[in-house]
């Protein structure tokens, strides 16, 4: 009976025993599946990353072209009300801004009253707003319509094109990096391709009034205060609730200083359905897109894309004042397409 109770005792041990060796092997066995989950479950978060960053910038890149592409039609729209009603830049400016606002604080207002109530409640927020209103808003208005006016609108986009160097040299002194290749050939690109695009390969097609440098300068630096300015605001508060507060005392500013009231141009049914068009796409469409876009891809390759512009303002120069091109200018269309393509 000992021996049998010793040999049983001895059994149950090794029973144990095995049974123990089974249980740390099924801890090491679940330990390794939750290994390998963890470093599948890593590589589809980093994929799933990766592929939510690849749609952000074709999502910003879209926006930012169909911002520009808005802004090239109205710089025409605006040559042609100047020209033809004699409409003073100025009061443009003021009947665009004031009419755009509302239309930013109703889009606002529907879609996120939150973040417009938040912003109206943060007093350096708001400060930051009247920044963004003198800054970029009436700045940009005003020199991009003088420069128009002066000279003309595919002139005068090429002038503002000198804001992608801008913005890159202030992006890389910030970030304190050297330009990247595909930066330094997308400025080269852009600037070869707007210069082409707007003199057709002849230098002396580009003479100037100093009155339209100045102002297509000025342009320049108010396209890049625009493009890095107002982007920490419209994270926080969002675009329509930003660009419309900025625009409302932009416009109202310049109201009281320049008084459109006693400006009035003799506009017929079309002259007004122009300005209409000016302020519904020109304007809140073109602001509200290329911001947003800028926003999703950064301010070096937003602007960039934005030099799209031009192109667009020769293409509606041809089909409404029967311009014709030449071999520089497609020339042109082409290095602003591979620009594009390069930055994207």
């Amino acid at each position: 009976m000992g021996k049998e109770a010793k040999g049983s005792v001895t059994a149950v041990d090794g029973g144990a025993a095995a049974d123990g060796d089974c249980g740390r092997e099924g801890l090491a066995s679940g330990a390794a599946r939750a290994s390998v989950g963890a470093v599948g479950a890593g590589v589809r978060s980093r994929a799933g990353a990766a592929d939510e960053d690849a749609r952000r910038k074709v999502r910003g890149t879209l926006l930012t072209l169909a911002g520009g592409t808005l802004w090239g039609l109205n710089g025409t729209l605006s040559k042609l009300l100047m020209g033809s009603y004699a409409v003073d830049p100025l009061w443009m400016v003021c009947v665009r801004e004031l009419t755009a606002c509302w239309l930013f604080l109703a889009m606002a207002g529907l879609g996120s009253p939150g973040r417009l109530g938040g912003l109206l409640r943060d007093r350096r927020s708001l400060r930051g707003v009247v920044g963004v209103a003198f800054g970029s808003i009436l700045l940009s208005q005003v020199a991009y319509l003088e420069a128009i006016d002066w000279t003309n609108s595919a002139t005068a986009t090429v002038l503002q094109s000198l804001n992608v160097v801008i913005v890159m040299l202030v992006v890389c002194v910030h970030g304190r990096r050297r330009p990247r290749r595909r930066e330094l050939a997308g400025v080269v690109l852009a600037f070869g391709g707007t210069y082409l695009v707007a003199t057709g390969g002849n230098p002396a097609a580009l003479s100037l009034p100093p009155e339209g440098l100045g102002w297509g300068l000025a342009c320049a630096v108010a396209a890049t205060i625009l493009a890095i300015q107002p982007l920490e605001l419209i994270r926080r508060w969002g675009n329509f609730a930003v660009n419309g507060l900025a625009f409302l005392v932009s416009g109202v500013a310049l109201s009281l200083a320049y008084r459109p009231w006693e400006h009035m141009p003799a506009l017929d049914g079309a002259g007004w359905v122009m300005v209409a068009a000016s302020v519904v796409l020109g304007t809140f469409g073109a602001y509200a897109l290329y911001l947003q876009g800028i926003k999703e891809v950064g301010s070096v390759r937003g602007s960039m894309l934005g030099t799209v512009e031009p192109v667009v303002a020769t293409l509606s120069s041809v089909l409404w004042l029967g311009v014709v091109f030449g071999p520089a200018e497609l020339a042109g269309f082409a290095m602003i397409i591979a620009m594009v393509f390069l930055t994207a």
